[in-house]
């Protein structure tokens, strides 16, 4: 059986305080401080340095977290292979996602997947698409749902390619009257989300040579088109984020087709748990079901 003390190591590094360590646990502070004192006592090392929120790793306590979680997350797929030998699809699933997919797909795809697998406990977490990606490397999550390329070692399974607009005022129309050119951009202003600037939507911006001083940057979906209806300037979106995000907007192709393309991230050791390969096949057979004309041929996971 797995030691506590890796438990209490991944749930301290999870938490950032022993005491929400403690009442994730369902045990004592005291227990937390003990255990620790026993793994630092065996190992030789630190692993914990106090700071005035809670705790963080030392440099040895980051170099063991994937070794000790790499443990962790094999004692769970014995445990679900076991569940699974004896009938019962245990098992649980750590997932992670970017914002229009947490709002778009995940809430249809987890209820047709408890509807299957009641016994298989879900775990999202929301996050940029390189956090997801560490997050899987690391064995943090069983899989994630980000956009290429993905810079970590995982294998990656694209899944969908999601055209990009711009989003403008209502008293713009393109010259054309159709599609956004470069002279209608000249000399407008852009709102971004930060994080995407580094990715899908620089191409778009590098393509029309818009200035770095055109640029304001906003927290999410909704306040892009907020700050677009207000007149500030223009929005450059994914469709996926326009589903179900609502604005006084007009919606342009460029006349450039750019795209994200949208992939399942997912560490390969992690693929082999049952639970993580069920919730795998059921991300796939949603995007096929829902873009049959634009789902993109992906490999075998396993």
């Amino acid at each position: 059986m797995l030691p506590f003390a890796y438990r209490v190591f991944q749930t301290i590094v999870q938490e950032q305080t022993f005491y929400r360590a403690a009442q994730t646990l369902n045990v004592t502070p005291s227990a937390i401080s003990h255990s620790v004192n026993q793994l630092e006592k065996e190992l030789g090392f630190p692993l914990f340095i106090r700071n005035r929120t809670g705790v963080e790793l030392t440099p040895d306590g980051q170099t063991i977290l994937p070794l000790i979680q790499a443990i962790i997350n094999a004692e769970d797929r014995l445990q679900q292979a076991a569940a699974n030998i004896n009938g019962l699809n245990a098992g649980s699933v750590r997932m992670g996602a970017f914002s229009s997919v947490c709002i778009n797909w995940l809430p249809p795809i987890i209820q047709q997947f408890k509807q299957d697998f009641p016994q298989i406990d879900i775990n999202v977490e929301q996050a940029d698409f390189s956090s997801i990606a560490s997050a899987v490397k690391t064995g943090r999550l069983d899989l994630g749902l980000s956009a290429l390329p993905v810079a970590e070692k995982l294998t990656v399974l694209p899944l969908v390619k999601d055209e990009i607009y711009c989003i403008t005022p209502t008293d713009f129309i393109p010259a054309n009257r159709t599609t956004v050119t470069a002279a209608d951009l000249a000399d407008q202003n852009f709102i971004l989300q930060r994080g995407d600037y580094d990715k899908d939507t620089k191409a778009a911006l590098d393509h029309y040579q818009i200035r770095p001083n055109a640029l304001r940057f906003s927290i999410d979906d909704q306040s892009i088109l907020a700050m677009v209806e207000a007149g500030m300037g223009m929005g450059i979106l994914p469709e996926l984020a326009l589903e179900r995000v609502s604005g006084n907007v007009n919606v342009y192709p460029f006349d450039t087709t750019f795209f994200r393309t949208i992939c399942l991230v997912v560490n390969s050791e992690q693929a082999k748990a049952p639970s993580t390969a069920k919730m795998i096949a059921a991300i796939t057979d949603y995007v096929t079901a829902k873009y049959p004309d634009k789902v993109l041929a992906h490999p075998h996971v396993g």
